[in-house]
């Protein structure tokens, strides 16, 4: 079905396929480390009350990874959607609070609104694809991604967002920047170990996936950029109704609706969380509804997330959901990522 079809192609899968390009120019732009240098030797945890790591989209979602980090490295982070920062959470708007705020365009209609109403008063760490964006102009330390223009659905600029946020996490970690670079080095060609059979994986999550109705994506830890993400480009370029939500969260209600038609994919994570996902693993599958196991050991070609250290999951993670938006699309014949109400950039609160 899929190899007859032409419903898929497009800008979305040319910016799939462009991934692993857009890594290595992130990573080479990393290479200049002097933004990173100031944000080590003037951002110490000791000199602020907290942290507010904040987004919207999968620039919010892509957030978990960092908040986990900087805890571990003494800070306080708090995680807020800048929607809810600038309506509900003015007063965290302070010298005493730090800003970690992550747009692709820099000029979303929350992050401009941040802009203003912060004026100067906590200083900003601007993570964005746009050199010429208010926030990259703006923020007092701007880090960039250099993923290239991306047309529809975000993707390349996800995990060049990815790999740029570890970088500041090393810096506000006081980590060796050198080191992490060379750790992370070997990012775009593991994502393009994957990506290379993707007529493959598609086809495969095709059979899969024929007879959907309901689809959720659980995780814990780093994975809930995964998840988040996940679910939210699932809609955005497929059409398809997907939730996302934390393997706990999931047994707190939802579990009831394990039935036919329902499937839910289940990210192993890392040492500490795979026991609790692969219970969680075992007991969907004792019940009628379907069950995709997305980790290094899946039998599935498409579910198998590349192996790699844990520091790279959170990249990774991302490539099979990505395969699964095209097979729903192909199933729904639809071309995914051609937007009939949503923008690129979202220019109305």
């Amino acid at each position: 079905m899929l190899l007859n079809s032409d419903v898929i192609q497009g800008r979305y899968l040319s910016d799939l396929l462009d991934q692993p390009r857009a890594l290595r120019a992130t990573w080479d732009s990393l290479r200049d480390t002097s933004a990173l240098e100031r944000i080590s030797n003037h951002c110490h945890p000791q000199g602020f009350e907290r942290i507010v790591l904040t987004g919207m989209g999968s620039s919010y979602h892509g957030l978990h990874p960092l908040a986990i980090k900087l805890a571990r490295s003494g800070w306080t982070p708090v995680m807020l959607e800048t929607s809810e920062l600038i309506h509900s959470y003015p007063h965290l708007l302070t010298p005493s609070t730090l800003i970690v705020a992550v747009s692709q365009s820099g000029k979303s209609v929350e992050t401009v609104r941040l802009l203003e109403m912060n004026a100067g008063k906590a200083a900003v760490i601007g993570v964005t694809n746009q050199a010429e964006s208010p926030l990259a102009l703006q923020a007092q330390f701007t880090v960039l991604t250099a993923a290239g223009e991306e047309f529809t659905v975000s993707c390349k600029t996800y995990v060049s967002a990815q790999i740029s946020l570890l970088m500041v996490a090393a810096a506000l970690s006081k980590s060796d920047l050198a080191a992490r670079l060379r750790d992370l080095e070997s990012a775009p060609e593991i994502v393009d170990s994957y990506l290379r059979d993707w007529t493959a994986h598609v086809e495969e999550f095709i059979g899969l996936l024929g007879d959907l109705r309901d689809l959720f994506l659980v995780g814990r830890g780093t994975s809930l950029a995964a998840v988040g993400t996940g679910a939210l480009i699932i809609k955005e370029s497929a059409l398809f109704h997907a939730e996302g939500m934390s393997s706990a969260a999931f047994r707190h209600g939802p579990f009831e609706m394990l039935k036919p038609g329902v499937c839910v994919a289940v990210f192993a994570g890392d040492a500490g969380a795979k026991p609790l996902n692969a219970g969680l693993l075992r007991d969907i599958q004792q019940t009628p509804a379907r069950a995709l196991w997305l980790s290094a050991d899946a039998e599935s070609a498409a579910c198998r997330v590349p192996q790699t250290a844990d520091l790279l999951r959170p990249i990774v993670e991302i490539l099979p959901v990505q395969m699964i938006t095209l097979a729903l699309a192909v199933l729904a014949n639809h071309q995914p990522g051609k937007f009939a109400r949503a923008t690129k950039i979202t220019v109305v609160e």
